[in-house]
């Protein structure tokens, strides 16, 4: 069964730290530009550390980095694009949240919160025993914001999923940043997931 990210459909549900850490494999995301008929463009990279699988997302963005960075931590804001948090979102904070674009339901807790350049989160569901992360960094260029959303810790039979739907998730940022709507999930990550099994294919 194809696996979504976070519970994307495609789905049985199942649901990352620092960069491209020491030991880690990556095989480099491709453009398919000229495919009209799936419009699957792809920003992610896949990979792996530890046994675990590890995915890159990454564009650019017309906003500066403070309106980008404000995007991701104001709780107001949310909404808008990725989901509902409740809890506490300082540094050592811990909160819940679902995200709309998955319906995935479960904790996180604020690991680094460098303001307005990165921010890294471990999540975890009701009936996970380890944790996976979400690191998210920001670098200015002009007016323009350049965003790496990067996740840890998920299966790897599960890479081209959870490559689809952080992509989707970087694209409906994208998309409220230029006020626009976001997108329809399910129909982006019929989209998406194609495009992404190839890669999935080479780390696995």
């Amino acid at each position: 069964m194809r696996e979504g990210h976070r519970g994307v459909p495609l789905r049985s549900r199942d649901r990352s730290g620092r960069s491209l850490i020491k030991g880690s494999e990556f095989t480099k995301g491709y453009e398919m530009t000229g495919d009209a008929s799936t419009g699957a463009r792809l920003l992610g990279t896949l990979g792996t550390a530890d046994g675990k699988g590890v995915v890159r997302v990454e564009d650019r963005f017309d906003a500066d980095i403070e309106t980008v960075w404000s995007a991701l931590t104001d709780p107001s804001r949310l909404p808008s694009w990725w989901g509902e948090v409740e809890g506490d979102l300082r540094l050592g904070g811990e909160y819940r949240a679902r995200v709309f674009a998955s319906g995935w339901e479960g904790t996180g807790r604020v690991e680094a919160c460098e303001a307005p350049r990165r921010l890294l989160v471990l999540t975890r569901e009701p009936d996970q025993s380890e944790d996976q992360s979400i690191e998210v960094t920001l670098t200015a260029d002009g007016g323009q914001t350049t965003v790496v959303w990067e996740e840890r810790g998920m299966p790897v039979a599960y890479l081209a999923g959870y490559g689809a739907g952080i992509q989707v998730h970087v694209e409906d940022l994208g998309a409220y940043l230029a006020g626009r709507e976001r997108c329809d999930a399910g129909a982006r990550m019929g989209e998406l997931f194609p495009a992404y099994e190839p890669l999935a294919a080479k780390v696995s």
